[in-house]
């Protein structure tokens, strides 16, 4: 399916208000993190005429792997900013990339720009990784709503990435958001769910999901990993966490992870 297909029939207020609270539900109020960011280089990646996002680089060394980073439906990429030193301990470069609306970026998330804008987000960082001197060594990273452009991108550019890595991933697509809708029917037979996608994702797959989640249930992460065409796949289940603590429940056994997949295939 190609990322330019008609997705507007899901562009409704009773999806765009759960899938991007930030921005739509009116009783939603993020966590306040201000605007500084002083261990990270700021980029705006330029997504239509006007509309910018907002991106933030932690950096360990341009020699290290980087992760290009998508992140879940009530976070920005400044609620990234104490989660990046884990990552740089472990050796690993953070490239976290915000939606329309959230954080430093203007405009309005959808579904159909939430995928439209992945594909100029991911061909900007690598021209940034190329430009600045990073080592050519790329991860897609994605947590819950992140695993939708994560899986996007793996999916048609697999060949210029070394790995994915899908935390708290819904194998599904929020299906039950939109399929009481006539026309979603159609989806069905089309590579739009991340399940269907990750089949011809041949590049090495690590799935990390909470035992307990109540959000995105773990049979979607082991649907997500079950279904992964990588040859070479991996996944984490972390006993007792629900969908926003893995850090906190298995801080250890999460990074243990990503860094022991990361440096696999670098």
């Amino acid at each position: 399916m190609s990322h330019e297909s008609d997705l507007s029939f899901l562009d409704i207020s009773e999806i765009l208000e759960v899938l991007f609270p930030v921005v739509y539900f009116p009783f939603y109020f993020p966590q306040a993190g201000g605007n500084s960011l002083p261990g990270a280089a700021i980029h705006f990646i330029e997504v239509e005429e006007g509309v910018k996002i907002g991106c933030a680089l932690w950096a360990k060394g341009k020699e290290f792997p980087t992760i290009l980073y998508f992140h879940g439906n009530g976070e920005t990429v400044i609620d990234y900013d104490w989660a990046a030193q884990f990552y740089l301990d472990r050796g690993v470069n953070l490239f976290v990339a915000d939606y329309r609306g959230y954080g430093l970026s203007n405009g309005k998330p959808t579904i159909t720009n939430l995928i439209r804008d992945s594909h100029l987000i991911f061909h900007t960082f690598r021209k940034i990784m190329e430009k600045e001197g990073y080592r050519p060594s790329l991860f897609l990273m994605g947590r819950s709503l992140g695993s939708i452009p994560a899986v996007e991108l793996a999916y048609h550019y697999q060949g210029e990435l070394k790995g994915l890595i899908i935390e708290s991933g819904s194998a599904n697509n929020f299906r039950h958001l939109w399929n009481h809708l006539e026309s979603s029917k159609r989806l069905l037979s089309e590579k739009f769910l991340n399940k269907e996608k990750i089949k011809s994702v041949l590049i090495p797959t690590c799935v990390i999901h909470g035992e307990l989640d109540q959000i995105i249930p773990v049979q979607e992460g082991l649907e997500l990993y079950e279904k992964a065409g990588a040859g070479v796949k991996g996944i984490l289940i972390i006993s007792g966490a629900d969908h926003n603590d893995l850090i906190i429940r298995g801080h250890t056994q999460y990074f243990t992870k990503i860094e022991e997949f990361v440096k696999k295939y670098l």
